[in-house]
């Protein structure tokens, strides 16, 4: 079984995106029929997100801890639980592609980085705020970003790497580097495609929509 985890936080007017591509990543003809679990890690949310969730054939984990970390690392409890043997993490704000889960597995390694690609980019994010960020960001094959919404990861890699961390931001780099230190094999690849939004609004202090705040302020 292979798990997708996608922790959220208010998240009412992204979600549906979010789990109709899910889905849509689950059912994908080269899996061969393995069954995908999809979780929502419905962390402290007072909108009507876990309405949405519901009407969607997803699972759905409710958890009062404001925490990003932990709620990835609650959620993939569950997973591993149910007998996963791999955990493609995203992002409630985020839509992977079509051949999201089969791009990763096909890359052959414990954990798989991807790159996310920004959809529509935010009104205060200038054409030089743009040209910043596509200055220093690397989409391609060997690049080295860790986003929570584009990474996979083996079951017994998880486990050996202690899993996740109960961190407010950061969680993904956490991991990525204890599984760097259990000598881990980690693609960093370009393949698996995910798009992100630009909002900067970010439910995680330290995580990409602060990121991209930055670029406006140094301009």
């Amino acid at each position: 079984m292979i798990g997708i985890l996608i922790p959220a936080h208010n998240e009412e007017g992204l979600l549906d995106e979010c789990l109709s591509a899910a889905l849509r990543a689950s059912k994908h003809g080269l899996l061969a029929g393995e069954r995908v679990d999809v979780l929502v890690v419905l962390d402290s949310c007072t909108d009507r997100s876990e309405q949405i969730v519901s009407k969607y054939p997803v699972l759905s984990l409710n958890i009062k801890a404001r925490n990003v970390g932990q709620a990835r690392a609650t959620g993939a409890r569950m997973l591993l639980e149910r007998g996963a043997r791999w955990i493609s993490c995203s992002d409630a704000d985020s839509r992977v592609a079509d051949d999201w889960l089969v791009a990763q597995l096909g890359l052959g390694a414990d954990a798989v980085c991807g790159t996310v690609t920004v959809e529509r980019w935010h009104e205060s994010l200038d054409e030089a705020a743009q040209i910043r960020y596509h200055s220093h960001y690397r989409a391609c094959e060997g690049h080295r970003h860790i986003h929570g919404a584009n990474l996979g990861i083996s079951a017994d890699a998880y486990r050996l790497a202690g899993g996740f961390e109960p961190l407010a931001c950061d969680e993904d780099v956490q991991l990525v580097r204890q599984l760097e230190l259990t000598g881990a094999n980690i693609a960093w690849s370009h393949r698996p495609l995910v798009h992100t939004s630009a909002r900067l609004d970010s439910r995680a202090r330290g995580g990409f929509g602060d990121y991209l705040r930055n670029l406006v302020q140094i301009g």
